[in-house]
């Protein structure tokens, strides 16, 4: 039987901005709301709420975030897939980001409630 996740609705539009792998980190990425911020030897991602990246920045934004209500153990198998499972075999396009105590898909806006009613059909809990 598939995992059943409560998910939390995140306000906001966000956006993943792509920089160079040696900019520093940017004062516009802090603030409220979900950021991530990660580097590899090729690129500087954030994810961040999409109104504070700079026009300038190269940007795919419109994206909704749902963040799983962890916390989950390493080890535990079988949660992301339970949620993304259902979006994916019916078209809709994903972004994981994983922390430390869980995980947050972000959805495009435009496919959001279409999202919110294959997640609730295949029995996860969605919040506000």
């Amino acid at each position: 039987m598939a995992r059943r996740v409560k998910l939390q609705d995140l306000n906001g539009t966000y956006g993943v901005a792509r920089l160079s792998f040696s900019a520093p980190i940017p004062a516009w990425a802090g603030g409220g709301g979900f950021v991530s911020i990660s580097r590899t030897d090729d690129e500087l991602s954030i994810v961040c709420l999409q109104d504070r990246i700079p026009q300038e920045v190269q940007t795919d934004g419109g994206w909704s975030c749902f963040k799983f209500q962890g916390p989950f153990a390493f080890d535990e198998t079988g949660v992301v897939l339970s949620v993304i499972e259902p979006l994916s075999t019916n078209g809709i396009g994903i972004f994981v980001v994983s922390t430390f105590d869980g995980d947050h898909l972000l959805v495009k806006s435009s496919d959001l409630e279409q999202a919110r009613n294959l997640l609730l059909n295949a029995g996860h809990t969605l919040s506000a």
